[in-house]
């Protein structure tokens, strides 16, 4: 898989999608993320290990805990991902605009 729709296919899966909002809200610990959705700790402590390994979100170190937070540099790489074909996109739609009408016969 390339770099950005790595991060694409962890979030595929919608109680990852539920994390990572709960994460970007604010930085959230395994507990408080279960307390949160409707699966066990130890499949949140898996998607966690998905959101990671797919650098979406960083593991802090706490206490006893980890606290998780967004991390901006997997989010960038998605970002550069998806502007690629936002470029395209805007290039072919100035092309369109700027056709003269067709004449209807």
């Amino acid at each position: 898989m390339t770099v950005g729709s790595v991060q694409f296919a962890a979030l595929g899966d919608p109680t990852r999608r539920a994390i990572i909002e709960l994460i970007a809200a604010r930085p959230r610990s395994v507990a408080e993320i279960t307390r949160e959705v409707t699966v066990s700790q130890s499949a949140v402590s898996q998607h966690l290990r998905v959101l990671r390994e797919s650098r979406l979100v960083r593991a802090e170190p706490k206490g006893a805990s980890n606290v998780y937070h967004i991390d901006p540099a997997g989010l960038g790489q998605m970002r550069a991902w998806l502007d690629r074909f936002w470029s395209k996109t805007l290039s072919a739609y100035k092309v369109a605009v700027e056709q003269p009408p067709e004449e209807s016969q």
